[in-house]
């Protein structure tokens, strides 16, 4: 095998699995704050508190804020997700091959992605939880959450995410005011397309990773991107060796990632029951 095609073919593999995980590999790193480049085992993210505003006399001192600062410390773990490709597969000439198994291994990191910033939404407690009520996804629950969100002052500037299962994506489909142009216009229709939507200043996501307990009760979460910190050492990363002895190489994706919640308050469970009717 001539040393061009090989490092051809490498270069190639790891542009192609890069590729993907940014393309389809998380569906949430982007509705968090994201830290890049962390040097360390783990990362710090600032989290400030509310300031008050106060008058002040002729000349007097202009009065201080007394801000309570604090810090969360999200932990970096180490994932891997490898596989072997052999030295006659044909994956070498087949590209439409060879996409598959980048792809595979950088979907696998993503789905890590997601998993994380999940867990990381699932710790924000009992108190920022609504009940399932043996019920599904309903408009009373949805509102229910809106009006904790703005009881908590959670900023609604267009930084607002929810994520729901694909049966609550169901749900709100029969809600009329999340379905209907007469409520949100032809352009915000969810029949358009099924991977986001925008409603009560919200974009609404359906996932299929979301926890589900023993008794078919799915968690949702509506949440504010400044409320989780994600963070990265190291991004997707490809390494290929050749492996004499199988006669193959061994493709190993990596990455180098953590999350953390940071504002309870900018978090909110909906408890969704999915046993059949």
């Amino acid at each position: 095998m001539a040393t061009s095609i090989e490092q051809a073919f490498i270069k190639q593999f790891e542009r192609e699995v890069h590729e993907a995980y940014q393309r389809m590999g998380s569906k949430l790193r982007g509705t968090v704050r994201t830290l890049s480049n962390v040097k360390g085992s783990s990362a710090v993210f600032q989290k400030v508190g509310k300031g008050t505003a106060s008058t002040k006399s002729t000349h007097g001192m202009v009065p201080v804020m007394n801000l309570a600062h604090s810090s969360v410390e999200a932990t970096l773990y180490d994932y891997y997700a490898g596989d072997w490709v052999d030295h006659l597969d044909e994956l070498k000439i087949n590209i439409d091959e060879r996409q598959v198994i980048a792809g595979a291994g950088a979907y696998a990191l993503g789905r890590k992605t997601d998993e994380l910033i999940i867990n990381a939404l699932a710790g924000a407690g009992a108190s920022r939880e609504i009940e399932d009520g043996n019920a599904g996804l309903t408009r009373d629950k949805v509102l229910e959450a809106f009006e904790m969100l703005g009881n908590a002052d959670v900023p609604d500037d267009g930084q607002r995410f929810a994520i729901v299962g694909w049966k609550q994506w169901s749900d709100l489909l029969k809600i009329t005011e999340f379905a209907s142009a007469d409520y949100v216009g032809q352009d915000e229709l969810p029949w358009r397309g099924t991977q986001a939507k925008q409603w009560l200043g919200t974009i609404w996501i359906p996932h299929s990773g979301l926890p589900v307990d023993t008794d078919d009760i799915r968690s949702c979460f509506w949440y504010h991107k400044t409320a989780i910190g994600h963070a990265s050492g190291s991004d997707v990363q490809t390494d290929i060796s050749w492996h004499g002895d199988r006669a193959a190489h061994f493709v190993n994706n990596m990455m180098s990632q953590g999350a953390a919640l940071i504002e309870e308050d900018g978090v909110v469970e909906i408890k969704c029951d999915e046993t059949p009717d």
